[in-house]
């Protein structure tokens, strides 16, 4: 396994970790159980910033997931094509 793989795949946990907690948040479950924990505190500081922006939409349906994974795709892309330079 490459370096390259290696980083694409700590991405992609991101991201199914943040789409696990949008699931998450349509049934009720007990946020205090480890597995529960473990996933809100991995995906609580990279949904945090973009929840500020969110709020005041008035719709009430949180976008902050979506702008996440958006996000972190981009990142995704551009620290690949970087290391792939260098690998």
């Amino acid at each position: 396994m490459n370096i390259l793989s290696i980083v694409s795949t700590a991405f992609d946990i991101l991201i199914y970790l943040i789409v696990a907690r949008a699931l998450l948040s349509f049934i009720p479950h007990d946020p205090h159980k480890s597995v529960f924990r473990f996933v809100y505190e991995i995906t609580e500081p990279l949904l945090r910033p973009f929840r500020r922006f969110t709020v005041g939409s008035g719709v009430g349906i949180d976008f902050s997931p979506l702008i996440a994974i958006f996000l972190l795709e981009i990142v995704r892309n551009i620290v690949i094509s970087l290391l792939g330079r260098f690998f």
